[in-house]
């Protein structure tokens, strides 16, 4: 179990930026020379996916950013334009958790992207309520080990926690917006979920002190927005437990155990005794998909069914109509040859097999701090637009976790709870405080973009616009 301290950790993080800053720097100064940024956007433009039958108006580049020269390591990126005008449109990435889960393979492949998987695993449909409709999106498999991101040294992948994801993250952004310098400067946000809800803030942490530090804003920070998250360990197991009682999942018995010996415990290194009580509860949910409750889990032999309680933290397997299994249609597709070829995977770093998520990475994670509160109290501060939402069937990260951390800010209302429409009907609840916003997404799972994707194009549309989100007036009869 991790006993360092939070504020030390920050302070760890701190140097290991500014020292990977300093390579980044003396790395940039040679790549400049060698390479002309247009001309290496270029080599990374993907022309056609295969399987993929229907046109597309916007253009989409992946490929490798290497973040350490000297151990080697490299983060897989997919950077998708707006589908209209993607000189007007801010910028956004989209990181999945895990600790160890790809978010081309989730956030690209099932959620916020254009290119959705069919069942056959080879052939593809596009997604009308991808978020590139609104803002051009980035995605990055992080951190090493996972889907397509590798390293030359073989510990890294063993090695992974909070502290280096967060400045490999800062490393590669800095990178990535000198090959694609028409980036620089744009209006920036980081959306994420589950485990990400450690992810966004850090960067987002990370970005500002590297702001404050070296007085310029090469990366132009505006907000983050995090859903069904990760934040306060304490809190979440609160939540969670609380949530699965109250919707009659588990027996009292159970829920006070629970309570007991768990309640302490950090979600990534809990002790033997929480672990055992988890998998009682685990019996008592049965059969059913953990990361939304009231819909049908996958019935195929997915490696992604029934991991939790103990993979409680990891990203869900939960489309046109809703599919279950589309982790297992991800797996199919980019083990394909020719999807490796296209995305332009280099076969001499190619994984032996491309998971969803890497168990490797998981089960090795190194620092996990018990709390990002502290991260929320400083940024907050610092005039970010920050916001939290939950999908209200979601028992992984449910909404009553993410209102237990809520409300331990302690920040003060300033638009009570109320509800939000979309069409007409009521699309979820909200409440705003000073210096965040809190979203429920009515009838969505942990995956909020892929239970209800219209009602998440709503949400990260009002996000970025900044507005609130929108009530409905009703209108009397003459």
């Amino acid at each position: 179990m991790v006993k360092s301290k939070w504020d030390f950790g920050v302070f760890q993080l701190f140097t290991a930026i500014f020292l990977s800053i300093n390579l980044y720097v003396d790395i940039t100064v040679v790549a400049s020379s060698l390479t002309e940024p247009l001309a290496q956007q270029e080599l990374d433009r993907v022309w056609e996916l295969p399987g993929q039958n229907f046109n597309v108006s916007f253009a989409h580049y992946s490929g490798y950013v290497t973040v350490n020269e000297e151990s080697g390591r490299a983060l897989f990126y997919w950077f998708i334009e707006a589908v209209e005008d993607p000189a007007s449109k801010p910028l956004v990435l989209w990181l999945n958790g895990g600790p160890g889960c790809s978010s081309i393979g989730f956030g690209e492949a099932e959620e916020i992207g254009p290119f959705h998987i069919h069942a056959d695993g080879k052939t593809l449909y596009l997604n009308p309520y991808s978020w590139n409709q609104v803002a051009n999106i980035l995605f990055i498999d992080s951190p090493v080990g996972v889907g397509f991101s590798y390293s030359n040294t073989s510990s890294d992948l063993v090695n992974n926690g909070d502290k280096r994801t967060a400045a490999d993250s800062l490393i590669f952004l800095l990178k990535w917006v000198e090959r694609f310098p028409q980036y620089k400067g744009r209006d920036f946000y980081i959306t994420g979920e589950s485990y990400a809800g450690h992810y966004v803030p850090q960067l987002s942490q990370a970005i500002v002190r590297y702001n404050q530090a070296t007085k310029r804003k090469a990366i132009n920070l505006r907000g983050y927005m995090v859903g069904n998250a990760l934040t306060d360990d304490y809190h979440d197991h609160l939540g969670v437990f609380e949530f699965m009682w109250a919707a009659g999942l588990i027996s009292d018995q159970t829920y006070k155990k629970l309570n007991l010996l768990c309640d302490f415990q950090s979600f990534v290194h809990s002790s033997d005794a929480c672990g055992a009580i988890l998998e009682v509860a685990d019996k008592e949910l049965g059969d059913i998909d953990h990361y939304s409750i009231f819909t049908p889990p996958c019935t195929t032999n997915s490696s992604g069914s029934n991991r939790l309680l103990k993979k409680r933290h990891r990203v869900g397997h939960v489309s046109k109509k809703y599919d279950p299994c589309t982790e297992a249609h991800s797996t199919v597709y980019f083990n394909l040859p020719e999807v490796q070829k296209a995305l332009h995977v280099s076969p001499e770093f190619l994984p032996s097999k491309w998971e969803t998520c890497s168990d490797l990475v998981n089960e090795n994670w190194k620092d996990s701090p018990r709390t990002v509160l502290n991260i929320y109290h400083e940024l907050i501060h610092s005039g970010l637009r920050i916001w939290m939402f939950s999908g209200d069937t979601d028992a992984v990260i449910p909404v009553t976790s993410t209102r237990y951390s809520i409300d331990a800010l302690k920040l003060p209302t300033t638009k009570p709870w109320h509800a939000w429409y979309d069409d007409g009907q009521v699309g979820g609840w909200t409440q705003e405080y000073a210096g965040l916003n809190f979203v429920v997404v009515r009838g969505a799972g942990h995956e909020v973009p892929l239970h209800r994707p219209k009602l998440a194009l709503a949400l990260i549309k009002t996000f970025l616009s900044g507005v609130s989100m929108p009530t409905h007036e009703l209108v009397s009869a003459s």
